[in-house]
């Protein structure tokens, strides 16, 4: 959600003001795309990443205030459980610095940050899911000590009048219920942002719809959750279910979920903020004093603060983004389709295909999202999420297709065009891509690594399911130091 509440208690009062002052924001939006009021011309890539705290043991470690004082930087913020950190890394030009200067600032800053986490006992860790998360680790006790967290859990549970039922069928099955939405916490994602112009933003966001299955195969990086071996990117499922409002009723009755793929391709970034209004109540429904359309009749820029909070509490896979940056607004798609980790390498890695194949396919004749059904798409995500690079996943003019395949023969040349038209010479590309290209090659991301290494040392040691994880993790971590790619790691 991004920003800080108090605790409160919310009246039918507040949430009729609320109602109605999100539709002077969205009213005042349509003004301002109307009257091109964006900052277009300096477009900025950026990046959050999310990460797990652990003690030496590579257990969940409940400490993220005292390692956020001990970091004692305002990139650095907590998240939902106590065991996560979040950093926002700064916005960029995407060939701002040169090839190695925005891999630099994040090693940098994660350097120092697990120094100061050290000061404290705890560690990081970048990993979609932490392996040694047992369920007795989530629970009310583990939410962080923001009152946004505790407010949005009791505004979720009072909209739903019934426990979260998570169900995962994978190698294992798991069958359990919440009484509070710390599972979502369990979820640490990569953020790919990207800033762009009213008027591209709906080839940005369908392009990156398009993507987002091959997006998830490619990096899977969350098989384990609870001791139980599940899908490959377990993440998906488990966010969808860990904030549904929704009870089995309202389900069948075809009511929206929060996690939110879509229904439809887009024509104007407009459409993706007037669904917000229609189809979501209100979680929070906090109002402040200004008014939009006065302050755009005095040639100021609002904040629009009820629709990017409502934004806030709506977890599309791609999200739209309103900001204002220095007395300009500016809108960015935020991809939220992939998990932390394994390497700052793979990471940058990822965003350099996901930044050059959304370009290309953007100047594409022929939008792929005019060839493939929005259904296909969302369908791509599941599969890509159940069976990781193992996936068969659909694109067009090639059928269902083997992840490896589709990227080698198809997507990493796009991925390549587009980094080119962005400005990114073949010396800096190769070795980005060069990644993308060896992890098809030997068909090994996080996830694999993670499920091969588990049964090694499950085969070898006989130590049960936990201590095998937790000596997994511990591998992991000592791997994603060495920041090797994770498709070079060994299993032996």
């Amino acid at each position: 959600m991004g920003r800080d509440v108090p605790a409160l208690v919310f009246t039918r009062e507040d949430r009729r003001r609320y109602r109605i002052k999100m539709q002077e924001c969205l009213d005042a939006f349509a003004q301002m795309l109307r009257d091109a009021r964006f900052e277009a011309e300096r477009p900025q890539v950026g990046l959050e990443i999310e990460l797990n705290l652990v003690d030496d043991r590579g257990e969940p470690a409940m400490r993220n205030t005292e390692v956020l004082e001990a970091i004692a930087d305002p990139a650095w913020s907590t998240e939902l459980g106590r065991f996560n950190l979040e950093i926002n890394v700064p916005p960029r030009g995407l060939t701002a610095g040169g090839p190695d200067a925005w891999e630099s600032e994040i090693r940098s800053a994660l350097n120092h940050a697990e120094k100061r986490a050290g000061s404290v006992g705890a560690r990081l860790v970048m990993v979609g899911i932490l392996p040694t998360l047992r369920q007795e680790d989530i629970g009310e006790a583990s939410l962080s000590e923001n009152p946004r967290y505790r407010l949005i859990n009791d505004q979720i549970f009072a909209a739903r009048g019934e426990d979260l039922r998570i169900e995962v069928d994978g190698v294992d099955r798991l069958r359990t219920y919440a009484d509070t939405i710390t599972p979502e916490a369990a979820c640490t994602s990569t953020q790919f942002h990207l800033q762009v112009s009213p008027e591209s933003f709906p080839d940005y966001w369908n392009a990156a719809q398009a993507i987002a299955g091959i997006q998830v195969g490619l990096s899977a990086n969350s098989p384990f959750l609870f001791g139980r071996e599940l899908w490959h990117e377990t993440r998906v499922p488990l966010f969808e279910q860990a904030t549904d409002t929704r009870p089995e009723e309202i389900k069948i009755q075809g009511v929206r979920p929060r996690v939110w793929f879509g229904e439809r391709w887009i024509n104007s970034v407009f459409d993706l903020f007037e669904e917000n209004l229609l189809y979501f109540p209100a979680l929070l429904p906090l109002c402040d004093e200004q008014d939009p359309a006065e302050t755009l009749d005095r040639g100021d820029i609002p904040e629009l603060s009820e629709l990017t909070l409502h934004n806030g509490t709506i977890y599309r896979w791609n999200r739209p983004v309103y900001a204002v940056s220095h007395d300009r607004p500016h809108v960015r798609v935020e991809n939220r389709v992939l998990p932390a980790g394994p390497t700052v390498a793979d990471t940058l890695a990822n965003g350099a295909f996901y930044y050059g194949l959304t370009r290309a396919l953007v100047e594409e004749d022929r939008p792929v999202w005019s060839r493939m059904s929005f259904a296909a798409a969302e369908e791509n995500l599941h599969t890509a999420a159940r069976h990781g690079i193992e996936a068969l996943l659909y694109w067009p003019g090639m059928g269902e297709v083997p992840v490896p395949e589709l990227v080698l023969r198809r997507l990493l040349p796009l991925a390549h065009r587009g980094l080119a038209l962005s400005g990114m010479d073949t010396a800096w590309r190769e070795p980005l891509l060069g990644i993308i290209e060896q992890r098809c090659v030997t068909a090994r991301n996080g996830a694999v690594w993670q499920k091969e290494m588990l049964h090694r040392i499950d085969a070898t040691t006989h130590v049960g399911r936990h201590e095998a994880l937790r000596r997994m993790t511990q591998l992991y971590i000592d791997f994603m130091h060495l920041n090797a790619p994770v498709h070079t790691w060994p299993v032996d």
